[in-house]
């Protein structure tokens, strides 16, 4: 009982409770909020109480893993039971009481994430403050569709929210007869498999029609966004969260905001204009596992406009995907910098006429780029991608680059969609 409680206390506490009037409000709570956490962490943690100051990532967070974290989980242990849990399908177990999970490992080492009792009563309750379309007395059936489950995302599961859990290493045809049968009102899913539904329903092979549908573990191309939206007939809101922390939502308006009532979130810019940068994150809501100025590979593009809410939280017009990916053209005096969106802008606005695509790049100053158009034409859009490619290298000072094109997609089954990648 306790534990519906304390979810209750957090959805009320930050739907309702936290309402800042303006940004130096909420940069005051941030500092009360911070100090207090540190001094707590630095008690508690060997790790912390050593450091020095200066900014952390996943490599130096998992080799202090056993001095890290605050509840005496060994790391050895703690890759054991994650593991086991991804060959059994079972995601129910914990150690120390306290939920352990794994990260996708898409930046090339897979991480773990501890999560206590508290924590994830606090975060149910913070994520139903941040996405329910009503009251959290109100009746969900909701569909979350994950490459892994976890206690943390079925925490709030109760006779008022019926959870269930769509593994994604299960077939389509599965997922689209559970579905028709739920019916459910909240669709939680990466694009990849959203793209897929879309697709399911256009050819009315289902019929669900959610209330609200939320991208979710993949960055959510302008592209793929459109055939969504188009198929379902509304918007698709986001979810920003990672191992490192539940980092931004998407307001009503459809706007992704950092949730700075959560987390702070200082950024390393990296352009002259400041609009993009890599998040640096600071948890004041975790202590089992603290995040302190740990910085993420991943670009964020801040939105310019003010949304139409009136959030004085950070607002991102898109999460471009991991800072590796940035591709390299070639410069009169060295390579030249191209940050993903830059790409993405590039091919879909070439043709409409096209329904997906994939830049890789293997070798500075070469692209190739996969496909999908049912234009009988082909060789007319490839010219017109080759022409704004040509246009881009031109806008960023940059030499010529060698286009290999190709047509259709490579299969993603069982990894992350990425339309931008850096081989």
């Amino acid at each position: 009982m306790w534990f519906k409680i304390r979810i209750l206390f957090f959805y009320l506490l930050t739907r309702y409770g936290r309402k800042f009037r303006d940004r130096a409000a909420l940069e005051r709570f941030q500092e009360r909020r911070i100090q207090w956490h540190l001094d707590w962490v630095r008690r508690h943690s060997k790790f912390y109480r050593d450091w020095i100051g200066g900014v952390i990532d996943k490599k130096v967070m998992m080799e202090h893993f056993n001095n890290l974290n605050t509840v005496g989980v060994d790391r050895d242990h703690a890759f054991e039971l994650a593991f086991r849990a991804e060959t059994s399908r079972d995601f129910t177990a914990t150690l120390n009481g306290v939920t352990v999970g794994l990260s996708s490992g898409t930046s090339g080492n897979r991480g773990l994430f501890l999560v206590s009792d508290s924590e994830r009563a606090r975060h149910a309750g913070t994520i139903l403050a941040k996405i329910l379309p009503g009251s959290i007395f109100g009746r969900y059936r909701v569909a979350f569709f994950m490459r892994a489950n976890s206690n943390l995302y079925t925490a709030s599961a109760g006779s008022r929210i019926r959870f269930e859990f769509y593994d994604l290493l299960a077939p389509l045809e599965d997922h689209l007869m559970r579905l028709e049968a739920q019916q459910p009102e909240l669709l939680f899913a990466p694009p990849s498999m959203l793209i897929r539904l879309a697709e399911a329903r256009s050819n009315g092979r289902i019929t669900v029609r959610p209330v609200r549908i939320f991208s979710i573990a993949e960055t959510l191309d302008p592209l793929d966004e459109r055939k969504i939206s188009a198929a379902f007939g509304m918007k698709v809101h986001q979810i920003y969260q990672c191992t490192e922390g539940f980092l931004a939502a998407s307001c009503p308006e459809g706007t992704l905001h950092l949730n700075e009532d959560c987390v702070r979130i200082d950024p390393e810019w990296l352009d002259s204009s400041r609009t993009k940068f890599m998040p640096i994150i600071t948890d004041f809501t975790r202590t089992s596992q603290p995040v302190i100025r740990y910085r993420l590979n991943d670009i964020l593009t801040l939105r310019t406009s003010p949304c139409p809410c009136g959030s004085v939280m950070t607002a991102i017009e898109s999460i471009e995907g991991r800072s590796d990916d940035v591709i390299q053209f070639r410069g009169p005096s060295g390579p030249v910098a191209v940050f993903p969106d830059f790409i993405r802008r590039a091919v879909i606005t070439a043709d409409p006429s096209i329904e997906e695509y994939l830049v890789t790049q293997s070798c500075e100053g070469e692209v190739d780029i996969h496909i999908k158009s049912p234009d009988a034409d082909f060789q007319r859009v490839l010219v017109r991608v080759e022409e704004e490619v040509r246009l881009l290298a031109i806008r960023v000072g940059a030499l010529q680059p060698t286009v290999r094109f190709h047509a259709g997609i490579p299969s993603f089954s069982g990894k992350k969609l990425r339309r931008v990648l850096r081989l």
